[in-house]
């Protein structure tokens, strides 16, 4: 069927099944029923807040326990306790619909508060996820019954701010690329049991070739487990690309070949190929996600470039991650230096292709990501300015963007240098992750290009400058010697 979503105050088409359309129908409707933030009200005995969410509820949530809380005028029994199963969370909507709650505030505990978060949020009301930390209670005895009831006391003044939660979507495939870096980390494991096994039988093949589990690495290590245990032999099954000898290379294939280092290299290998299976699996259930949520989208690509990026060399992805960044954000982020697929591939699911709606400037969304100055001031003067430790996980992909910045050729790569010369290479990382993360907001946001000229200076203007500034200093000291020799003279 064709539907139509509002987003930025223009319409985009898109064609999607009846249960899609229905979703994300629910979805939007509820933002025209938006929390809102505290306003402060003049009186007689001075200034007060008002209450802005009248229709205000505050939820506990734990394992096996929610602490319902809604106003004491809508019920008698205000504070109640519910259990958290399906057919409880279905009591607990029908509650608050007769309570006429229109917005709910919770903790983000654990998983525990996914599921009654979106289910309240199919049911039409407009939910609020608050961090612990920020919301604590800091008077009286701490119970459930007074967290719910404090929940619903700031929420009702508009005191909660609200954590960032992309679209559904988004969500699934934020669960799946999780659910990737897993699997690649169980396998860079069995990686290391490997080498162990090798080492310990005096192998010394990872010493000699960078990645065992290249081409390389990966015909030696077959033909070990087929029996093969002649070095020279071995040797020759290295590809000629290898910056090792073939002699180097028999060399450090003599070992000990004992059978229980055998027989764990056996199971590691077999184990770290099951890995990699699991991953193609995922990546095959990630496209599937990711091109009907591109269908939905539907943005206009035709007039995008493309990057023309490699593929990195270790557990790359199976299918095209630059063509559905075009369709989801309408603009090509993979143009920018250092920002891979992997990097995009996270993006999808931790930010949505709407983010830009929840963070109205790039400033809001670099502290979001943790790459602004934690800035502390008191009397005038700066305190301190380190960034609090704080676990983001888009701000950690910006982050390894910038340090692959590094050593590359182009305008972020110089800045980035240039930051390292002044303040060191983790400041430099940091700063060109922030400078990253403003150019993708920005090509969002505004549809546009990446356009080079607009960050930075090549590496000959750069020159040019350095050129001019270091005649003068010339010119300026012969200026300095001949009026010294006149002087003497």
């Amino acid at each position: 069927m064709e539907s139509r979503l509002a987003s930025k105050g223009r319409m985009i088409e898109y064609h999607c099944p009846k249960h899609v359309a229905s979703h994300l129908s629910k979805f939007h409707s509820k933002l025209k029923i938006m929390a809102k933030k505290a306003r402060k009200i003049k009186s007689e005995q001075g200034l007060k807040l008002k209450i802005v969410n009248p229709n205000a509820a505050g939820i506990d949530v734990a394992d096996g326990e929610l602490q319902v809380c809604v106003p004491e005028d809508r019920d008698g029994d205000n504070n109640r306790r519910f259990t958290s199963f399906t057919a409880d969370l279905r009591v607990i909507a029908a509650w608050l619909k007769a309570c006429r709650i229109d917005t709910v505030a919770m903790e983000a505990t654990g998983v525990y508060w996914v599921n009654i978060f979106f289910f309240l949020q199919d049911e039409g009301f407009d939910v609020i996820l608050a961090n612990p930390s920020q919301v604590k209670n800091y008077y009286g005895k701490k119970t459930d019954v007074a967290d719910a009831e404090w929940l619903m006391l700031l929420h009702s003044y508009g005191l909660i701010k609200a954590s960032y939660n992309p679209d559904s979507w988004a969500r699934r495939v934020r669960t799946l690329a999780r659910h990737r870096s897993a699997l690649i980390k169980s396998a860079s494991t069995e990686t290391m049991h490997m080498q162990k096994a090798m080492e310990l039988m005096n192998i010394k093949l990872a010493t000699v070739i960078s990645d065992i589990q290249g081409q390389s690495g990966t015909a030696i290590i077959n033909a070990i487990l087929q029996g093969n245990h002649d070095p020279v032999a071995l040797a020759q099954l290295a590809s000629s690309r290898c910056k090792a000898s073939k002699e180097t290379i028999a060399l450090s294939l003599e070992g000990t070949w004992d059978e229980d280092q055998l027989f764990m290299l056996r199971q590691s290998k077999e184990l770290y190929d099951f890995y990699q299976k699991k991953i193609m699996e995922c990546d095959e259930k990630i496209q599937d996600i990711i091109s009907k949520y591109a269908d939905i989208v539907k943005e206009d690509t035709t007039e995008i470039k493309k990057a023309k990026k490699c593929k990195g060399h270790n557990n790359p992805l199976t299918f095209d991650v630059e063509k559905y960044a075009c369709a989801i954000w309408g603009t090509n982020v993979m143009c920018i230096p250092g920002v891979n697929e992997d990097c995009v591939l996270t993006a999808f699911g931790e930010l949505g292709y709407n983010f830009t709606e929840k963070f109205d400037t790039a400033a809001k969304f670099c502290k979001w990501l943790n790459l602004t100055p934690n800035n502390k001031i008191s009397g005038g003067k700066l305190l301190s300015s380190k960034m609090p430790k704080r676990k983001n996980i888009m701000g950690q992909a910006f982050r390894m963007s910038g340090n692959a910045c590094s050593k590359q050729h182009n305008e972020l790569g110089n800045y980035f240098r240039r930051i390292q010369a002044r303040d060191g290479y983790a400041q430099a990382i940091v700063a060109t992750a922030h400078k990253i993360a403003i150019i993708f907001y920005t090509m969002v946001r505004n549809k546009t290009q990446y356009n080079p000229y607009l960050v930075g200076d090549d590496e000959k203007t750069i020159l040019e400058r350095k050129l001019k500034r270091t005649q003068k200093q010339l010119d300026r000291l012969n200026k300095l010697h001949d009026g010294f020799k006149k002087g003497t003279a």
